[in-house]
């Protein structure tokens, strides 16, 4: 089974043979068998060569690059080995005319709502009141299920957000002031902790994509524009409140993320290496988790779920099945 490796000291990244080696500063050594490897995760100062770039697109893998401060700066994605011209032509025509990118744009917000919607419900069954959130976004999901252009839908969409985000401080137990959502720099723990899990849902998302023949910079619901894979922006609004929030209020009510898991500097509040380590590491977990699937009828694991968003879009594309976004029910 593959799954993605996180590097986080420095070292050197080769190919030996057929197998990827990792020497650290000090001389360590580590192999990897590169059929095991979904993608990589730098999160050091790592040295590589073109000739190990070759060797990864070769073989498809991903690589993902953060800087020190854990903030995304960009991945390596190997050329696609599943060319579909007219699959590309139908993600075209489907961005070029408005009513039809409208429809899938509506279809992201409503299903990124939803999801929203069931982890407030969650959390509001267990002796957190959050009627009156729910019932605000209850009213934005009517008005943006009316909407009839992009952009009156991604209105909608800051809105239900930001009912959202006002919402976590009723949901997370320990005491933080976190009223709006700030990205550069994040200015406190919370909005720390989503700029991070958010990049790596994204970067989940653009694994999966690229092994499926879906072209990742053509988008609905977010703009597509020069140096991002917006797709993936708009594919994990849908996956964002099962594995990057849910994520979050876990390690926080359980204590796992505290304020020594954080330094502050000049720009900005960042994690700790062992804190960065940590999330990396409950993501993964998360990532097994299986369901069963209702269409399917088999177990399937939260990574394996994207994949199969991303098959429905084909779908939808191709004029077999209308995309029906994933819902949360648990």
């Amino acid at each position: 089974m593959k799954k993605s490796y996180y590097l986080y000291n420095n070292g050197t990244l080769r190919r030996r043979d057929n197998t990827i080696q990792f020497e650290t500063e000090t001389g360590e050594r580590r192999d990897l068998p590169v059929e095991r490897v979904s993608d990589l995760y730098l999160f050091s100062e790592t040295t590589l060569n073109t000739r190990f770039l070759n060797f990864m697109g070769g073989k498809g893998i991903a690589i993902h690059c953060y800087n020190y401060y854990d903030f995304y700066t960009g991945s390596f994605v190997p050329r696609t080995g599943l060319p579909a011209g007219a699959l590309l032509v139908r993600q075209v025509e489907h961005y070029t005319d408005a009513r039809k990118r409208t429809e899938l744009a509506r279809a992201f917000v409503l299903t990124a709502a939803a999801n929203i919607y069931r982890n407030l419900r969650y959390y509001n069954s267990r002796g957190k009141d959050l009627s009156a959130p729910m019932k605000t976004i209850e009213g934005y999901e009517r008005d943006a299920a009316r909407a009839q252009t992009v952009q009156e839908l991604m209105g909608f969409e800051g809105l239900i957000h930001q009912t959202y985000y006002e919402s976590w401080n009723t949901i997370v137990d320990q005491n933080i002031d976190f009223t709006k959502r700030v990205r550069r720099p994040p200015d406190n723990m919370i909005n720390t902790l989503i700029s991070f899990v958010n990049s790596l849902i994204y970067t989940k998302t653009l694994t999966e994509i690229y092994h499926t023949q879906l072209n990742p910079t053509i988008s609905y619901l977010h703009e597509p524009g020069v140096r991002r894979y917006s797709l993936c922006l708009d594919v994990s609004e849908v996956f964002k409140p099962l594995l990057a929030d849910r994520l979050i209020f876990a390690l926080l009510n359980r204590n796992q993320i505290t304020e020594e898991s954080f330094t502050e500097e000049l720009n900005g509040l960042h994690l700790k290496k062992s804190a960065s380590q940590k999330i990396v590491q409950e993501l993964d977990e998360r990532l097994k988790k299986t369901i069963n699937h209702r269409d399917l009828d088999r177990q399937v694991s939260y990574q394996r779920l994207i994949r199969l968003e991303c098959y429905k879009l084909i779908k939808h594309f191709l004029g077999e099945k209308k995309y029906d976004g994933f819902k949360i029910w648990w």
